[in-house]
């Protein structure tokens, strides 16, 4: 057995329990502050191990590390890292300034790590419901605050039946395949001659457990009341870093184990991704509340997402990854902007009150026109760059109808997020938002900086992409 694999995890878990401790040993105003860089170095010093960790499979082949999972954790850290960074400036008047508040994001994305390298079916399950305890409690973490309570709530009940439809898929593989491991998985689907129609439902009910956890249509209706109630920060994340390692999961899992049974739920995800792409283009136009508007929006994005997975190639694999990575960096950074809508010590969070902020504070008002034309894919920017990839993957794989719901759907999106910036721009102003603090605006100047210039990047990013998929194809 090669621990060393697992080397990251460990750390980051090792860590975790020790800022805990620290923070035990704290006054409460010192132990946010310190647990939160603790936490940060950590999630730094992960990432790194993850870059150096070996390849392989160990630990009675349950835990798997390859291109596609190094890729997949670089991603989940870089999310918490930069959510933990937004929490910073407004933890007191968010009601986060705990010490706990770092720590559980610490535990979540360990969960998400371990999710992106199970070679089983368990694993998988136990690093999902490390990742979802965390968020539940961090949904409510303003527990002063009914509508994170409420959230929070929401999240859990409904999640927990999500686990449930989960694992009894898992249950029904198990039954029909003999084995949770995903190669063993994949030799009893491989050799049978006829496919067990209790192996296919498992499979079904396996999907619906991950497609809840991406919000995909029609398990997206937690969304936007979680989103809305959620402290910023903690939406930021949940966005972020849960659902890459969710897309981890499903691309593994549909890639190896049922890989082999593409024409079997290849048009169950196209029915997903297109109802996905439409109704969150179509469900954010009414939408008066910004971070309701990013819950649709989300949905969406996921939606975009798993185009790449409906097509079952490693191409599509690719542009899915990318897609990823550019649905990260302009997420976290609307959200820093998000997070800065603040009047008078409150927050605030309708559309309105973004009107006039082109004059207010121009800097906050351009970045998020960048973010918003992003998440449209208006070329030259990130965004434009994840999409022309995922269609592209589409088109080759002769989904001709996925590929045309979803410029349909990229052109309807475009009107709510123009009319964001609209209102910023050319409304009758409304009075000042305060002014940001230092650690909203590293993110979101850094946060715009990378959707600006990705196309700089994009040649690195894909290549790092092509050779994760290649793990999964090979």
């Amino acid at each position: 057995m090669n621990w060393t694999l697992a080397l990251p995890e460990i750390v980051l878990a090792l860590s975790g329990l020790a800022i805990l401790l620290a923070g035990v040993m704290q006054k409460r105003g010192q132990a946010f502050f310190s647990c939160t860089m603790m936490t940060l170095l950590a999630l730094v010093v992960t990432g790194i191990l993850v870059v150096l960790a070996p390849d392989g499979t160990g630990y009675g082949h349950v835990f798997v590390n390859d291109g596609f999972a190094r890729f997949m954790k670089v991603l989940s850290l870089t999310g918490a890292a930069l959510s933990l960074v937004l929490s910073v400036g407004y933890a007191r008047e968010m009601e986060i300034d705990r010490f706990e508040f770092p720590v559980l994001i610490a535990f979540s994305t360990l969960g998400t790590m371990i999710m992106a390298s199970s070679g089983n079916l368990m694993t998988l399950f136990v690093g999902l419901e490390l990742s979802s305890l965390a968020i539940y409690i961090l949904c409510a973490f303003a527990r002063d605050r009914v509508t994170a309570a409420e959230a929070g709530l929401k999240y859990f009940v409904l999640g927990s039946l999500a686990s449930g439809l989960l694992l009894y898929g898992i249950s029904l593989a198990y039954g029909f395949g003999g084995t949770l491991e995903y190669a063993g998985l994949q030799q009893a689907v491989r050799g049978s001659a006829v496919l067990p129609a209790g192996l296919m439902v498992g499979i079904v009910f396996v999907l619906v457990g991950l497609c809840f956890k991406l919000s995909m249509v029609p398990f997206h209706m937690w969304t936007p009341d979680v989103y809305q109630g959620a402290p910023s920060p903690v939406t930021a994340y949940m966005a972020g870093a849960p659902k890459v390692a969710a897309f981890a999961v499903l691309l593994r899992v549909m890639a190896g184990p049922f890989g082999s049974m593409m024409p079997q739920w290849q048009l169950l995800i196209e029915v997903v991704s297109a109802a996905s792409m439409l109704f969150g283009a179509l469900a954010a136009i009414p939408q008066v509340n910004i971070k309701r508007l990013m819950a649709y929006s989300s949905i969406g994005h996921m939606g975009y997402a798993m185009i790449g997975l409906a097509a079952g190639t490693a191409e599509g694999t690719r542009g899915t990854l990318v897609y990823l990575v550019t649905y990260l960096f302009m997420n976290v950074g609307a959200f820093a902007g998000i997070v800065a809508m603040r009047r008078k010590g409150h927050a605030v969070s309708r559309i309105s009150d973004l009107a006039g902020l082109g004059r207010s504070d121009p800097g906050l008002a351009l970045a998020m026109a960048v973010f918003m034309f992003s998440m449209a894919g208006a070329p030259p920017l990130a965004g434009f760059f994840g999409k022309l990839m995922v269609f592209y993957a589409a088109i080759n794989a002769q989904l001709y109808a996925l590929a045309a719901i979803g410029i349909i759907g990229s052109v309807i999106g475009a009107y709510y997020y123009v009319r964001v910036v609209k209102v910023m721009f050319f409304d009758a102003p409304a009075p000042a938002l305060d002014r940001m603090p230092v650690s909203v605006s590293f993110v979101s100047v850094g946060m715009g900086i990378v959707t600006v210039f990705f196309i700089v990047g994009l040649g690195p990013v894909a290549t790092a992409a092509q050779a994760a998929a290649g793990a999964l194809f090979r």
